[in-house]
């Protein structure tokens, strides 16, 4: 349901242009919610990207493209709150505050901290610590709702345990916020159809960008990694890598994964593949087309981050002030 008063942030990472996989699985509901609920708030979370090492110039480049990105997919500034996260001071102010109330083994056990620290033999402070920061961005807003993959409940977990612990020790200020889970199924990678779709796969042909042109869309499919069996079936477990197929040509069609499969009665793999890269290519070329519009004109992306991050401030002020008088600040 939604609550007349109910609040939705969410963030991203400035990782440059999304992928078909964050497009279909985050932003479209993002998108979706702008109508449902009375204040949504969408971040790029840049103060997030640096706990991974960033060259500074692409990082700005990155933040821009990701905005036009939002932009472009259809995020609509006059109906939510796109800012940049650092530029709101508060965040930082505040996870202070909640780190100084969450527990070392409480982060330890966290899934993120587990895997990415295990890459590395050891994390950062800022690896170790960001579900805070995550909590901070969460609860700053007073936010009520929270559009999370499957992979960040654990996170938001913490988010809504920081609440009550807050709530318990100073009075009742933050509402426990609630997940809203994303119901498309996961895009898997075209190449290993075991994996998700990830910008960061070293094989080319893996993921699609939405900001692939028509031919490239059309190859990485055509090679898409399938079985020996013609017939279009939808089982995941024994049929991955058509299942990815029947799950982007659902999704980009927006209809259901059984109409889908119906579509390409009659059909083999080989002109499934061509139906399907038709379908996203169709999804895809208009926002292609805004994003190179939109990156030509940085001037007017720098105005919409800079007018969001004042809206953002001005309800983010208010609620680090009243932190500040429970805690004792003033």
């Amino acid at each position: 349901e939604t609550p007349a008063g109910g609040r939705v942030f969410s963030g991203i990472q400035p990782t440059g242009v999304p992928h078909l996989g964050n497009y279909l699985g985050a932003l479209e509901s993002w998108v979706a919610l702008q109508n449902q609920y009375p204040l949504v708030l969408y971040s790029i979370v840049d103060l997030h990207s640096i706990t991974q090492p960033q060259d500074p110039t692409q990082l700005r480049v990155n933040i821009l493209d990701m905005a036009a990105s939002l932009l472009a997919c259809g995020i609509d500034p006059e109906r939510a709150i796109l800012f940049q996260q650092s530029q709101v001071s508060e965040h930082a102010e505040l996870s202070w505050i909640l780190g100084c109330l969450t527990s070392m083994p409480r982060l330890r056990h966290l899934p993120q901290w587990k895997m990415k620290s295990k890459q590395r033999n050891e994390g950062s402070v800022g690896l170790y610590t960001y579900p805070v920061l995550q909590a901070a961005d969460i609860l700053l807003y007073k936010s009520t709702h929270v559009p999370v993959g499957e992979d960040q409940v654990q996170h938001l977990e913490l988010a809504q345990d920081l609440a009550r612990i807050f709530n318990n020790r100073y009075g009742d200020l933050f509402p426990e916020p609630r997940a809203l889970l994303s119901s498309t199924r996961k895009v898997k990678s075209l190449r290993d159809p075991s994996a998700k779709m990830s910008k960061s796969d070293p094989h080319a042909m893996a993921t699609i960008s939405i900001t692939d042109s028509p031919d490239d869309i059309a190859l990485k499919i055509r090679r898409a990694v399938t079985d020996f069996t013609s017939e279009v079936t939808f089982d995941p477990e024994s049929r991955p890598g058509v299942s990815n197929l029947v799950v982007i040509h659902a999704a980009v069609a927006a209809v259901g994964v059984e109409a889908a499969v119906s579509q390409a009665r009659g059909m083999d793999t080989g002109a499934y593949k061509k139906l399907v890269a038709d379908a996203v290519i169709q999804r895809l070329t208009p926002i292609r087309e805004e994003i190179q519009r939109l990156r030509s004109d940085q001037a007017h992306l720098q105005a919409v981050l800079a007018r969001g991050a004042r809206r953002a401030q001005d309800l983010a002020a208010p609620v680090l002030k009243e932190v500040w008088q429970r805690v004792g600040f003033c």
